[in-house]
């Protein structure tokens, strides 16, 4: 069975995380992957508090072992989610899209294990000077916000940066994906897409679909204009934002064309209207599973492939 630091550091059965998928990754979900032995996590996303408060009560109800929540920093609601994580103390705190530096002293004096997304050495260093716990290493080929670097090319470099235990995120949906990770340095990864065909996932039963049935060539990358470039399916949504981008439409104007646009494909399935977000590796995501299960399978294909790595030195 694999055991790195990260089982001792969380109280975790498997080193695997459930990534922080806004509107995505609610309570349910989140208590799911943990009482499978991963680490669950809540996302914040841009909701409001009290949403979000319900949903680590759900969390709460359904699992006692520990779970997370992910606060993306570009939310207007950034600063209330900061403090009900540490009313509520989750046992992890994730971050994403900013620097959390302004709220570590407050987590970390509640007792929360604070675990930042980086996508640069530079943040990775920042953030192993700021009191992170780990770091979460996420490389361009994962779904919803993203950066330059591939995972194969962040991770080892995050690793030789950071004294840190290092978990590796973007285009893993198996076993072969995470004993890749292992090699490059990482011990533990985070899934988001493999996640979204979870039987305790409540996407909307088209977006499912739309996973379950993408080729390798399913996604496509907006809004690098702005500065703030996502990943998403191909569907009439970035197409027409991608031509909007580049047609010269104002920030504003891309700003309101993309409010509400991930809501529609979680909740309703709109394929006109709704951002899909998801990762290169949808591909690979072809039935529906136990949130349990899912974990079990991605380390259990994973430890065979470690053990034979002798067999190619002589």
């Amino acid at each position: 069975m694999l055991h790195t630091v990260l089982n001792d550091l969380l109280g975790i059965e498997y080193p695997v995380f459930q990534g922080g998928m806004a509107w995505i990754a609610d309570g349910k979900l989140a208590a799911a992957v943990s009482e499978g032995g991963g680490l669950g996590i809540v996302a914040a996303g841009n909701a409001p508090a009290d949403y979000v408060r319900d949903q680590i009560r759900i969390a709460k109800s359904l699992t006692d072992k520990p779970f997370g929540l992910n606060i993306m920093l570009m939310s207007p609601f950034a600063s209330e989610i900061a403090k009900l994580a540490a009313e509520e103390k989750v046992a992890v705190v994730t971050t994403g899209a900013g620097n959390p530096a302004q709220y570590m002293e407050m987590w970390l004096s509640a007792g929360i294990k604070v675990i930042p997304v980086v996508a640069s050495v530079a943040m990775a260093r920042l953030m192993t000077r700021t009191g992170a716990s780990a770091l979460i290493a996420e490389g361009g080929e994962s779904g919803g916000h993203v950066g330059e670097l591939t995972t194969m090319v962040l991770v080892p470099q995050v690793c030789d940066a950071t004294s840190l235990p290092v978990i590796a995120a973007g285009g893993i949906a198996d076993g072969r994906g995470m004993a890749a990770a292992f090699l490059l340095g990482a011990c533990g990864v985070q899934m988001g897409t493999r996640f979204l065909s979870a039987e305790e996932c409540s996407i909307h039963p088209t977006y499912k679909e739309k996973i379950l049935k993408a080729k390798d060539l399913c996604t496509m990358v907006t809004g690098k204009r702005t500065g703030h470039p996502v990943r998403a399916l191909r569907t009439n949504f970035p197409r027409e934002y991608l031509k909007a981008e580049y047609g010269g439409a104002s920030d504003e104007e891309l700003d309101k064309l993309g409010t509400g646009a991930l809501r529609l494909a979680v909740q309703e399935g709109d394929l006109e209207k709704g951002c899909f977000l998801s990762g290169q590796i949808a591909a690979m995501v072809n039935q529906v599973q136990p949130a349990a299960e899912i974990v079990r399978e991605v380390c259990e294909g994973a430890e065979p492939i470690l053990r034979s790595g002798s067999k190619w030195v002589k």
